[in-house]
């Protein structure tokens, strides 16, 4: 018996704002006195080609990034490809609540991504890869938090109580 659950960042968005403020910089580039600029750039070889989908290439990268959340009866287990290459896990007796709970990426991370929370609390850190507004919280015995945002927080929430009334884990809550 396991949830898992896969999501990364998709930020589609990025790539129209990079193209709007690439496109008129290469505008200039091409057209200006006559294609005088054009003529240079052509002898730069493939470096201003290069400049220009770098941006792009550094969106794509981002967007395959991976979190893989599963849950099962030892305890929870994450991996962020390619930041972990090993995945981390966290058995039950470590955990002493686990819940979901709604949250505000911006207000309380400061936005999406890998985010430790705001105003100085480093031991809460946040896996927020999408927009919705609830996730998986985790607080440890250690004090610590960890928080997962998640796309399929019904079917979550729904494992969740089964384990707790199958397997009587306490920090479920």
């Amino acid at each position: 018996m396991e949830f898992e659950e896969k999501q990364g960042l998709k930020i589609w968005w990025l790539y129209l704002v990079t193209a709007i403020t690439v496109l008129p910089t290469l505008l200039i580039l091409i057209f200006q006195k006559d294609g005088e600029a054009l003529h240079q750039f052509k002898k730069m070889y493939y470096a201003p080609a290069f400049a220009i989908l770098l941006p792009f290439l550094i969106i794509f990268l981002i967007q395959q990034n991976q979190l893989t959340l599963k849950i099962n009866i030892e305890g929870i287990s994450f991996r962020y490809f390619p930041f972990h290459f090993k995945p981390s896990v966290y058995q039950w007796t470590s955990i002493e609540k686990a819940y979901i709970r709604k949250y505000d990426a911006f207000s309380e991370y400061g936005g999406y991504g890998v985010k430790t929370r705001l105003w100085f609390k480093f031991n809460d850190k946040a896996y927020i890869l999408n927009d919705k507004n609830r996730g998986l919280q985790l607080e440890f015995k250690n004090g610590k938090k960890l928080l997962f945002s998640s796309n399929k927080i019904d079917e979550m929430e729904m494992f969740l109580i089964n384990l707790k009334t199958r397997y009587n884990i306490q920090a479920i809550q």
